[in-house]
Parts: C-alpha cells; sequence; structure tokens
C-alpha cells in the first residue's frame, strides 16, 4: 500500500512541477509583453492559458483520487493538501499573466505612451518571487520560503511608485489616459501574482513544518 503511495505522491510531484514551468513561462512572457511592447508574446501567454486550465483540473483529480484510495496521514496528507492549494494558485497566477498580456496589447494602441521603467524592476522581481517560492516548495525549505515573503514589502514598494507615477501621466496628459490605465491594471495584475507567490511560500513553510503562517510581523522576528 505505501509504495502505491509513493509511487502517486511521486506523480503528483512531477506533475506540479510541469505545471509550475509552463506558469513561470507566462509570467515571463507577460512581463516582456508589458515592458517590451511584444504583441506576439502577449499573445502567445493567452494561448497557453488553455494548457494550464486542463492540467489544474487533472492535478486537482489526481489529488482526489489519493485522498480516496490511499487515506493518507500526517505528512502525506500535508503534502496533498499543500499540492491542492499551490495547483490552484498556479492556476490564479496563470489567470493573472493573462490580464497582464491583455493589458500589455491595450497599450500598444497608443504608440505616444512610453511604459515607466520601473515596469521592468517589478516583472524581475514578481518573477523571482514566483520562482523562488516554487523552489522553497519543492525543496522544502522553510528559510527560502521566508524571505520570499519578506520580498513581497519590496513589489509593495514598487507597486506604489509606479501608480503615483501614472496619475502623474494622466494628469499632464489627458491622452494618454486609457494606456495609462492598461497599465494601472497590468501592474496590479503583477502585484497579485506576488501575494500568490507569497501564499505558496506560506504553503511550503505548512508542508514541513505543518504551521500556518499568514502574518509577516511573525517571520520578521524570525529571520
Amino acid at each position: 500500500m505505501m509504495k502505491h503511495l509513493n509511487r502517486d505522491m511521486d506523480h503528483l510531484h512531477r506533475d506540479i512541477l510541469s505545471l509550475s514551468a509552463v506558469v513561470e513561462e507566462m509570467i515571463v512572457n507577460a512581463g516582456k509583453s508589458l515592458s517590451e511592447g511584444r504583441v506576439d508574446l502577449a499573445e502567445k501567454v493567452i494561448r497557453d492559458d488553455d494548457a494550464v486550465d486542463h492540467q489544474e483540473v487533472a492535478i486537482e483529480d489526481e489529488c482526489l483520487k489519493v485522498l480516496a484510495l490511499h487515506h493518507p496521514v500526517a505528512t502525506d496528507l500535508r503534502r496533498i493538501a499543500t499540492v491542492i492549494k499551490v495547483n490552484n494558485d498556479l492556476e490564479r497566477i496563470a489567470d493573472l499573466a493573462v490580464s497582464v498580456a491583455q493589458r500589455a496589447i491595450g497599450v500598444k494602441d497608443y504608440p505616444r505612451f512610453v511604459i515607466p521603467d520601473g515596469v521592468g524592476p517589478m516583472v524581475s522581481e514578481v518573477t523571482g518571487m514566483v520562482r523562488a517560492a516554487l523552489d522553497a516548495f519543492v525543496n522544502m525549505d522553510t528559510d527560502a520560503a521566508k524571505r520570499v515573503i519578506l520580498r513581497d514589502d519590496e513589489v509593495d514598494a514598487l507597486n506604489t511608485d509606479l501608480i503615483n507615477h501614472l496619475r502623474l501621466t494622466m494628469q499632464k496628459d489627458a491622452q494618454l489616459v486609457a494606456a495609462a490605465l492598461h497599465c494601472f491594471s497590468a501592474i496590479r495584475h503583477l502585484e497579485r501574482i506576488a501575494d500568490l507567490a507569497t501564499n505558496i511560500a506560506e504553503d511550503a513553510i505548512y508542508l514541513v513544518d505543518g504551521e500556518i503562517v499568514r502574518h509577516r510581523s511573525v517571520l520578521k522576528r524570525d529571520c
């Protein structure tokens, strides 16, 4: 019985890694589509979303089958619960990447609009958070997970700076309001992706320690 459970858990592990790779590429491409005006990458992100949706459903089905067949307890039960949560977060991240890509396409209709310099660093930071959170989950590294959670403050600061910049742009030139609003929405979507990366990091801590962590002030005292 344990042999079959381990086999199914390994299969789940491979599936979530495969999904992670696709979603991570979607974030990178969505970010480039916004910061570099790459409509081709935006369109690829939108196309890739269907595959993510199918894969997310398949992984959830597998998790439910493992629960029904093996009745796992303790660490194994936590692993499955964590996979279900991470699986859901990855699908939501993919949806947000699609939203960023759609906004990037919208911005291209306004050639006079210049993407703020801070967008590139924000894309890099958000992408790095997602990658680091997934690595922490895969490697069961709670220290790395806590570092990811603390990085969310940097994304929040970048988000605030960019929003202020876009507000000034809209005040100075009414003809750029529509483009700035597209960019505004894309930035908010990126900030939300960072929040979901934080969720994944928290799930990694739960997987290892069985501890539900939702308050960064606690983490700051530990780091």
